[in-house]
């Protein structure tokens, strides 16, 4: 349903002064019931959620999104209430299982962005964004569709939800001779093209009963689960005389017949203008024959016998049912649930058509249902140059481009905001993390990212680019298009990155003065597979604790001390780390600001963004991750508009923790600003130069709990003293400028467009059979344990293959 909130303000101020209308329609009612929670809204911080059930989703032109249909409940809801406790009253409220609704709702302002309620924060978030409004919608959705009336209808055995057979089929046309069986799934415009010049016939031959056939009544299958789609569609076909508006309108309601009959049966004739079909058991009678009427468009059945001696001729093999029409039935179940499994499309096949499919045709299906939905993976490629224009139009200052090859098929594409240009530049520290992740797609390729730590650690998307193949070239290019796009940034930038893939000579070479700090989790996996000693699981684990221990030491002492304890396990490894480069890896070394961030996976958030919109088309799935940083940077300025603290919350913590460690510690005061603290050790603090011996201050850009100490004894706040990028105000600064969504980027393009005549092609690449992978190589497939004997505690082998006791 849509809701219209001035009616209902109207409604209550009649019917609070006593000129209400009479309450007659069921809206109506709808909306006087609401008056109880009226006063209770303006009187403190509630809000009344208006719980919708039932209706659907549709698209506007400019993309926004309204809800038709459903039905409709209110509850009032404030700030004490928990997440639980409403959903709870929800499921209660529509009669739902508690574990089979989902809660979303739109920001104020935005309607092309559901956003779910999943916990007592985002009930809350919700609440906060919609104080300025007594109502706010709240959309139930479904994850299982529970029949009404069950009674006559056994549960599916798959665990997702029952078809819906009001989808529409699906037209695909291909060549067919007359004599050919069709089988029984098959949308029935595979068979013929029907926008050829229609041809007049002679139908004089044809007898015409005097009345109109019998419908024929469901036979050849006594199993009940297929009762309900029987019943909509058995009597699709009534008989001689029956008129259609087109030979289409006609093939398509004979497949449903024949589907509710459970029959097979094979086309004799088959044209724009007459069909004649028969069943395709041998010695079936049953066959029906109709055409078009003279000086008309209109189809009409001219003979039909609808007597079957096969007994129905049941046929439930998966060849009655092509790709298409698996499409046709699963496409409006695919809009809500985009991960129904083949398995499960399998299942409720047979379960609501009697029909049996195996996995390839479900899976075949669903990828025609996915492209009908999602659009042409194909058409996407060729929508680059448009889409790069409309994203730098509707959000000025951003940079979106890509490169094709010679054979104009697809190589990159690189997109990066304004807004988080521009959050990174005012607010975030010089401090980068690039990493990829693989693409799954139809044309597979690889996701490069650079992302940024906010004030308070968290992710903060800058820059990615999709390309065909991650290699050094594709690594450069980005790099080129990333210096391109913080053309007005002073600072030095750390990276924190691979040195493989060509990074270590790209940043140098494009980024100068800039610092590489390589990512240790690389830099782990790489130690261990070029070990060429034998090392239990236990030695391994001691050897890389001291590896990382090495790389977190501040100190050049604790780093000797670190790699001496490798030393003594394997001189190898030892070497090894001697021929690192480990002045670019050792904090003791390391000449840039890595804030104690010491690997490239940082950003996980944002590859799982990634991750999750990999399949649909390449423009769909950089609008999916424009959308999640979109809400990001809208939930996080909404967030710290709230925090009262100089410093960000984690930040803070971090402070206080410090600060709970200086009671032990004592200050040897001196005329200079260069103090003496001892405790545990004794350490030197320079306050000119936010200096300490332990290297903490310098480390995390926060100061040790000796330079509290001293700041303390001194009169001076710890506060004065910290980065600045982990101020309130510089969080904020991050998250001040929003991203504009992208309306009507799949209309053509205008004449006086730059990119009208380039044309985009899908890279040569496509996705190779079978189940692609879903774990990422990573440093814990390192510490994969390793086989060891019992008894001569030999690797690579157990006591009943060791040879010592053959």
């Amino acid at each position: 349903m849509t809701w219209h909130q001035p009616r209902l303000f109207r409604v209550l101020c009649d019917l609070v002064n006593g000129e209400g209308p009479i309450i007659t329609t069921k809206f109506e009612v709808f909306e006087a019931s609401l008056l109880q929670f009226y006063e209770k809204v303006m009187a403190g911080d509630k809000i009344i959620a208006i719980c919708q059930l039932g209706g659907e989703f549709e698209t506007d032109k400019d993309g926004s999104l309204s809800y038709k249909g459903g039905d409709a409940h209110a509850i009032d809801v404030d700030e004490q209430m928990k997440f639980n406790d409403f959903k709870t009253e929800v499921a209660e409220m529509f009669n739902c299982s508690f574990n089979a609704i989902l809660l979303k709702y739109f920001l104020p302002g935005n309607k092309k962005t559901l956003i779910t309620i999943s916990n007592d924060k985002d009930l809350q978030r919700m609440i906060k964004f919609n104080g300025d409004s007594a109502t706010t919608d709240v959309f139930v959705i479904l994850e299982e569709i529970v029949e009404p009336d069950v009674s006559n209808m056994p549960a599916s055995r798959s665990s997702r939800t029952t078809l819906s057979e009001s989808v529409p089929p699906v037209d695909v046309v291909d060549d067919m001779v007359d004599g050919n069986i069709i089988p029984l799934g098959a949308s029935l415009d595979d068979v013929v093209d029907t926008n050829h010049i229609d041809m007049n016939i002679d139908d004089t031959q044809i007898d015409l009963p005097d009345e109109i056939s019998p419908i024929l009544p469901l036979t050849g299958s006594n199993d009940e689960k297929h009762v309900k789609t029987a019943q909509q569609w058995q009597n699709t076909i009534t008989g001689v005389g029956q008129r259609f508006s087109s030979v289409h309108e006609f093939r398509e309601l004979l497949r449903k017949y024949a589907i509710a009959h459970q029959f097979a049966f094979k086309y004799k004739k088959n044209d724009s203008h007459r069909v004649t079909v028969k069943c395709k058991a041998e010695g079936c009678p049953w066959r029906i024959h109709a055409s078009r009427l003279s000086t008309t468009q209109l189809i009409c059945i001219k003979k039909m016998n609808p007597t079957h001696t096969c007994e129905g001729a049941v046929v439930t093999n998966g060849n009655q049912a092509t790709r298409s029409w698996v499409a046709s039935i699963i496409k409006e179940k695919l809009k809500v649930f985009p991960n129904y499994k083949p398995k499960d499309i399998v299942n409720d096949i047979k379960q609501e058509y009697g029909i049996q499919l195996n996995y390839f045709q479900a899976w075949r299906g669903k990828e025609i249902a996915k492209e009908q939905l999602q659009g042409s993976y194909k058409e996407a490629y060729n929508q680059l140059p448009l889409f790069c224009e409309r994203i730098m139009e509707t959000n000025p200052g951003s940079l979106a481009t890509f490169t094709t090859k010679e054979d104009s098929s697809f190589h990159r594409l690189f997109v990066s905001f304004h807004a988080s240009l521009y959050g990174f530049i005012q607010g975030c520290r010089p401090l980068l993390f690039l990493d990829s992740v693989p693409l799954k797609s139809k044309y597979q390729g690889t996701l490069l990212a650079a992302t940024a730590a906010d004030g308070d650690d968290g992710v903060f998307p800058v820059a990615f680019a999709v390309v065909d193949a991650e290699t050094n070239d594709d690594w450069h290019w980005f790099l080129l298009q990333l210096k391109s796009a913080l053309s007005t940034a002073t600072c030095p930038i750390t990276f924190v990155a691979d040195k493989q893939k060509g990074l270590r000579e790209s940043i140098a070479e494009i980024f100068k003065g800039s610092f590489h700090g390589y990512c240790l989790r690389y830099l782990t996996e790489q130690l261990v597979k070029d070990l060429k000693g034998q090392f239990s699981h236990e030695v391994k684990r001691l050897m890389i604790e001291d590896f990382y221990a090495a790389a977190y030491a501040p100190t050049p002492e604790e780093f000797e001390r670190s790699i001496e304890s490798i030393k003594s396990i394997s001189l190898e490894a030892y070497n090894w780390i001697l021929q690192s480069e480990y002045l670019n890896w050792a904090n003791a070394f390391f000449q840039g600001a890595r804030y104690n961030h010491m690997t490239s996976n940082f950003g996980e958030l944002f590859y799982s963004w990634a991750s999750d919109a990999n399949e649909l088309p390449i423009t769909q799935m950089v609008d999916v991750i424009r959308g999640k940083i979109m809400e990001l940077i809208y939930t996080r300025r909404t967030d710290s508009n709230q925090w009262l603290t100089r410093l960000t919350p984690s930040m803070e913590e971090k402070l206080e923790k410090e600060s709970l460690k200086v009671r032990s510690l004592q200050v040897l005061l001196s005329a200079g600003r260069t103090f003496e603290v001892r405790g545990d050790s004794i350490e030197v603090v320079d306050i000119d130069h936010w200096d300490c011996s332990c290297k903490g201050w310098q480390l995390t850009g926060l100061p040790c709990c000796h330079a509290i100490a001293v700041l303390s004894c001194i009169g001076c706040s710890p506060y004065d003293y910290c980065s600045r990028y982990f101020m309130t105000e510089s969080y904020r600064s991050t998250y001040s400028e929003s991203i504009n969504p992208i309306p009507d980027f799949d209309r053509p393009a205008m004449k006086d467009s730059s990119q009208l005549a380039v044309t985009v092609t899908p890279p040569p690449t496509r996705r190779p059979p079978g189940r692609p992978t879903t774990k990422k190589i990573g440093t814990q497939d390192v510490m994969k344990r390793q086989l060891q004997c019992s008894k001569c505690k030999g690797l690579g082998h157990n006591k009943s293959t060791c040879k010592e006791t053959l």
